[in-house]
């Protein structure tokens, strides 16, 4: 048997241990990777090495199976996995069910730790099997059951890791303590999957460092936490400028480099509707912000928005010799001006010039006069009537506003329960009538044209004033 110092990060563990190194998913019984003789004389437990290894040759993944005799493993999570896969489980095990028990003396005993051969390396993904009640934990049955808590086989915790991603996750009691809810890849606001289509541009992983060695490592749809308040720019309490709010660890995430990904993502995508999918998302993430980085990314989005809707193929798109939609516009303008300019040249005084020009520019000012006075007149009441609506339309959205953030701080304060769902229906439905008012503001706001190039659907809806054909 070949011999190896001990890993010092094992603190408590025996120095005499000799540990072997195995290969990935190499399995066995009792020490040096497992107890023997705990809790009771002749008890036997079995371990298994995981696919993944670490930078230093360790492997991330170990599993330790207990005797089947023990007590307090007849929940229904416990009969279908029958298995330890973390150091904290099988610790707050050991707490829970024997309260005597020396916690430290009994990890002392074995090591926690499994060196990997040299050579062994994985250089494809091995998923570990999950075992049913009536099989050997140490027979392999040749399933390539994925470990992930929610089934998911594209699970980020199941991929091979690159040396500077060894950061371990924080333990979790709250959320992780559910049933088929997975860190890596369920969403922390809707408990769905994430899906790591293009890029996986439609989450975000808090990557915060909440204690020594470890980082938060939630995910959250972006949408869910833009509709839940939790990213974009918001004010209030939390006082976001694109950014993220992690709702686990309480951390901020920027946002803008998570978005600076997206004009380079759509490169490579195919379809239209899906580029404009992605951009729309950075636009909502973007949009009010205040930072100068942000502002420019937002004009850039938009502006290649436009393209697209101006009819812009994806292959011109991201072609650098192609006129942007503003240019297109300068020149059309400009031939416009060139074209009335020819036809002004044309045009041929008709009839004979008036003799008396002192009379008749006096009689023109007075027309010209008649008619501003008479404009002024309109404008005033027409000005009056759009004041009116449109402050109507503003204390509207205040109320909405102030009835949504007493809603979202009742939601903060209820991490679980019963009635999580239903306050979190109420703030979706609260952000749906806020969406509609405000976009009924936009329509309102076309008034600024002048009522005479407002559509009449806009004046006869919002503003009561009939108009006739």
């Amino acid at each position: 048997m070949d011999s190896m110092d001990i890993d010092q990060s094992n603190r408590g563990e025996s120095p005499h241990l000799l540990l072997r190194p195995v290969r990935p998913m190499e399995s066995g019984e009792g020490l040096p990777y497992a107890p023997e003789n705990w809790p009771n004389p002749g008890d036997t437990w079995h371990w298994k090495a995981g696919p993944r290894v670490s930078g230093k040759g360790y492997f991330v993944d170990r599993y330790l199976y207990p005797p089947k005799h023990l007590p307090g493993l007849d929940t229904e999570i416990w009969r279908k996995n029958k298995v330890f896969r973390s150091r904290l489980s099988l610790e707050r095990y050991i707490r829970v069910t024997f309260p005597e028990a020396d916690v430290q003396k009994f990890f002392a005993s074995f090591s926690w730790s499994i060196p990997c051969r040299d050579g062994e390396m994985p250089q494809k993904l091995v998923l570990l099997p999950v075992y049913s009640s009536d099989e050997d934990p140490m027979h392999d049955n040749g399933s390539d059951t994925a470990v992930c808590k929610a089934g998911n086989d594209k699970c980020g915790s199941l991929m091979p890791q690159c040396e500077a991603e060894t950061l371990p996750t924080m333990p979790c009691d709250i959320c992780c303590g559910e049933p088929n809810f997975c860190s890596d890849c369920c969403c922390i606001l809707c408990c769905k999957l994430i899906s790591l289509e293009h890029e996986g541009y439609s989450y975000i992983k808090c990557e915060a460092v909440v204690s020594e060695g470890h980082i938060c490592g939630h995910v959250a749809h972006v949408n869910c936490a833009l509709r839940a308040y939790m990213a974009g720019t918001i004010g209030g309490s939390i006082g976001l400028d694109a950014e993220y709010y992690c709702r686990r660890c309480d951390a901020k995430k920027d946002l803008v480099p998570h978005v600076n990904k997206f004009l380079e993502i759509c490169q490579t995508v195919e379809y239209q509707g899906d580029v404009e999918k992605i951009l729309n998302l950075g636009i909502c993430i973007l949009q009010g912000s205040q930072r100068d980085n942000a502002k420019e990314l937002l004009n850039c989005i938009e502006s290649t928005v436009i393209k697209l809707k101006c009819g812009t193929s994806l292959e011109d798109l991201w072609n650098d010799d192609t006129p942007t939609i503003w240019s297109d516009y300068s020149d059309s303008g400009e031939a416009r001006d060139n074209d009335t300019l020819q036809s002004l040249q044309d045009v041929t005084p008709i009839g004979p010039i008036p003799f008396n020009h002192e009379a008749e520019m006096h009689k023109l000012e007075e027309e010209i006069g008649e008619v501003l006075r008479a404009l002024r007149k309109a404008q005033e009441f027409e000005y009056q009537i759009a004041e009116g609506k449109l402050h109507a339309q503003k204390e509207c959205l205040s109320d909405l506003y102030r009835q949504l953030e007493k809603e979202k701080s009742e939601l903060s304060r209820r991490v679980s329960g019963t009635d999580v769902n239903s306050l979190m229906t109420n703030v979706l439905k609260r952000l749906d009538q806020i969406r509609k008012e405000v976009t009924k503001l936009k329509e309102m706001e076309e008034v600024a044209k002048g009522f005479g190039r407002t559509p009449r659907g806009v004046l006869e809806e919002y503003f009561h004033l009939s108009i006739e054909d």
